[in-house]
């Protein structure tokens, strides 16, 4: 699973909490929105879908070249018939999925995930997912 559950005490598993920062409550980011924060001394913006699930990507947009996706428009769209949750950048609004991290509008480009727990109602970031 990509995603946290914004549900107390559930969430992805992990390494443990030491390697996670906590970046805020869930109820603090409103559905469909993101707020950027600092993990590990990257930017990393974490989103809240309208399904109350919790993703986190860098926060550098790669074709605007600035760190902005925190602010980008939250959403979902059909991807080869499946329902694909996505933040579009505010500069040039390519879509990044939520879940990898993979550019929707170019198959070449792809930001960096997070691995995201939610436990107690607060959102912890650790470090970056492998990628497939």
């Amino acid at each position: 699973m990509s995603a946290a559950r914004a549900e107390p005490g559930q969430g992805t598993p992990g390494t443990g909490a030491a390697a996670y920062t906590r970046v805020c409550r869930v109820a603090d980011i409103d559905r469909e929105a993101g707020v950027a924060a600092l993990v590990g001394g990257e930017a990393v913006a974490v989103f809240r879908t309208y399904d109350d699930e919790v993703h986190a990507l860098s926060n550098y947009d790669p074709f605007g070249r600035a760190s902005v996706l925190a602010r980008g428009i939250v959403g979902t769209k059909t991807v080869g018939g499946i329902e694909v949750p996505f933040v579009a950048s505010p500069l040039h609004k390519q879509a990044f999925d939520l879940r990898t991290g993979q550019c929707l509008d170019d198959e070449a480009v792809r930001v960096p995930v997070y691995e995201v727990r939610v436990s107690e109602g607060a959102i912890l970031v650790g470090g970056v997912k492998e990628q497939r």
